[in-house]
């Protein structure tokens, strides 16, 4: 008990009447509702009631409205920008935990097989096949530039040596130099494939036993025929079928018999038998690319074909514009308008 100012003990505060009769009418109450089973049956239906109005439409709209409201979207993003939020994230990231949880990621298997899966997917090999075709088609093209503007500066100096007028007409027709690089892309071709048999052969002469390092001079003249008639058959394959060789591909040129791109065997059989007879004299059948006009040797009259330079990148690979000199061509790009004049004062019809 507390003290009153006198030091003594101060009575407890009786309640009042109306109070006892409350509390004992509360009281009663409550054990009637729990003899009665009331308070469950409350209960129940309390809870019915909540289930209801979390299950009603309105509670769903109104969901509805706050997910897609405002309202989430300003409380994360200014949780975001929170410097507690920031600094917890930070720690995170920077815990032991995340780097073993990283490192049992990588050496799963199942994260090796999605991996390999990747790797062998259809579309990424296309991709990187892709990639580097792009590369070779690009470094062609580079290429190609620089010995199209060889060709016309080998034909300038040519035709000086000889007396001969310079150039007058433009020419769309390809030369010297660009022949002379694409066939020795075809001749490496050749060489590769020839240098690859001859390994598998004597390899094989090596499991059978025989020695071939005894072999005779016939034996290596038999080899440059092999080798001749493997370029005859490769030259003769790519001239009747597409017009092109890789290599003439790879420099954007291509031989055509009035238009048709594919010159068929039977012409292309007479520009091969033109082609070497035009290499036999120490290859001055090839000279009429040099110092003439529309740039054909022997194999092309023979032949009756035309070189032309073609554009990769335009539609059905057309021919390039006939020029005098490649490295004076007019600019292709498009002029920017002009802007008009403002006048200084307004026009008035009035």
């Amino acid at each position: 008990m507390d003290a009153d100012a006198n030091g003594r003990p101060a009575e407890e505060e009786t309640p009042s009447l109306a109070g006892r009769l409350v509390g004992a009418g509360t009281g009663g109450a409550k054990r009637v509702v729990g003899a009665t089973g009331l308070d469950q049956a409350m209960e129940t239906a309390i809870e019915e009631a909540l289930v209801r109005a979390i299950e009603s439409e309105a509670v769903e709209r109104s969901m509805t409205r706050i997910i897609n409201g405002p309202l989430i979207e300003n409380a994360v993003r200014d949780a975001m920008k929170s410097e507690a939020v920031e600094q917890a994230l930070t720690e995170v990231v920077d815990s032991e935990l995340v780097d073993r949880l990283w490192a049992r990621i990588l050496d799963s298997n199942e994260t090796q097989r999605l991996i390999e899966r990747i790797a062998e997917a259809p579309e990424v090999r296309a991709a990187i096949a892709s990639q580097g075709l792009g590369l070779v088609d690009d470094i062609g093209r580079g290429i190609a530039r620089v010995t199209r503007a060889l060709d016309f500066v080998l034909e300038r100096i040519a035709r000086r040596i000889l007396f001969r007028p310079r150039r007058a007409e433009p020419t769309d027709r390809v030369g010297i130099a660009t022949r002379a690089l694409g066939l020795g892309i075809d001749a490496l071709i050749v060489n590769a494939v020839m240098i690859t048999t001859t390994a598998l052969v004597g390899l094989l002469a090596s499991v059978v036993g025989l020695d071939t390092g005894s072999l005779s001079g016939a034996a290596y003249a038999v080899g440059g025929i092999v080798w001749l008639g493997l370029g005859s058959l490769y030259l003769f394959t790519f001239w009747s079928l597409s017009g092109q060789t890789p290599g003439m591909r790879f420099l954007d040129i291509r031989i055509e018999h009035d238009g048709q791109r594919a010159i068929g065997p039977k012409r292309a059989f007479r520009r091969l038998v033109g082609f070497w007879l035009a290499a036999i004299p120490f290859c001055l059948g090839f000279l009429g690319v040099l110092v003439r006009i529309d740039r054909r040797g022997l194999h092309d009259r023979f032949g009756r074909t035309m070189v032309y330079y073609v554009n990769p990148a335009g539609p059905n690979q057309p021919r390039l514009e006939p020029v005098i000199n490649p490295m004076e061509e007019p600019s292709t790009e498009p002029e920017a308008p002009e802007e008009p004049i403002p006048a200084e004062k307004p026009v008035s019809f009035n």
